[in-house]
């Protein structure tokens, strides 16, 4: 399927590994021009240097002014931006009882408000021009909690709130808004998760992840490359009817509907 989206411009933040580069990567295949972004700056410069009409920009979105540095650098490489991933490390894990109001802060500046800035540094150019996508990659914790990320959680489905309310403001203007939950996918981040579980329980990692594998009605953990395909779709042409809901890319790991 072409997804009409050729020539577009893309900003994909935290795209030096993971869920992140593969949706970057998925973009590219569909002639999106990218901005691949994130703290490892010779990272996201190898990265862009495999794709056509890509740019590697080094930056920390957690530290002060790392948002409007990033739209200031995807501006410059690209001029307007069509499509604005969001994406973002997750917090350290700790249930909800270990965490005080300033782990809650900081979770939610990282997750909610630095990524409010940089909707708000494109949005403006995508209700002129009446097209414009906005993603996050946000986390099944949305839906479902997931024990022992409670921070992770909290910050994500703030960013939730605030997405479902922003695409109400602007689905009659091309704009679309949502979320994108994957459940377990086979991610550096994962694989940190997995052992910090088996070092907590003292088990071997081994035994965790099949453990983790057999919850999941698919048996197994999902492919970057699949979650990438389906974020690239959300991006699409195709997808101009689907907006503020979120869906899930999991496997069917989360029992609901």
């Amino acid at each position: 399927m072409d997804l009409g989206i050729a020539g577009r411009n893309a900003l994909v933040c935290a795209s030096t590994g993971g869920l992140g580069e593969a949706t970057a990567r998925a973009l590219a295949a569909e002639g999106v021009n990218v901005v691949v972004s994130g703290r490892r700056g010779e990272r996201a410069k190898a990265i862009a240097a495999e794709l056509p009409g890509a740019t590697g920009v080094e930056v920390d979105l957690t530290a002060p002014g790392g948002a409007e540095k990033l739209l200031s650098a995807a501006q410059e490489a690209l001029g307007k931006i069509d499509v604005l991933v969001l994406n973002g490390p997750g917090p350290r894990p700790a249930s909800a009882s270990e965490v005080g109001p300033d782990d809650t802060a900081e979770a939610v500046r990282n997750l909610l408000l630095v990524h409010q800035r940089l909707v708000g540094g494109v949005l403006p150019g995508m209700r002129e021009r009446r097209w414009g996508r906005l993603l996050a990659i946000a986390s099944s914790g949305v839906e479902a909690p997931i024990p022992n990320l409670a921070l992770s959680n909290i910050g994500r489905s703030a960013l939730a709130a605030y997405l479902k309310s922003l695409s109400i403001d602007v689905a009659d203007e091309g704009v679309t808004a949502n979320l994108l939950l994957p459940g377990r996918i086979a991610t550096d981040r994962l694989s940190s998760l997995d052992r910090a579980t088996a070092e907590r329980e003292r088990l071997p990692v081994e035994e965790v992840r099949a453990r983790g594998e057999a919850a999941i009605p698919a048996k197994r953990y999902g492919e970057p490359a699949e979650f990438g395909a389906t974020a690239a779709f959300l991006c699409s042409a195709h997808a101009s009817y689907i907006t503020g809901t979120a869906i899930r890319c999991d496997g069917g790991l989360v029992p609901t509907l």
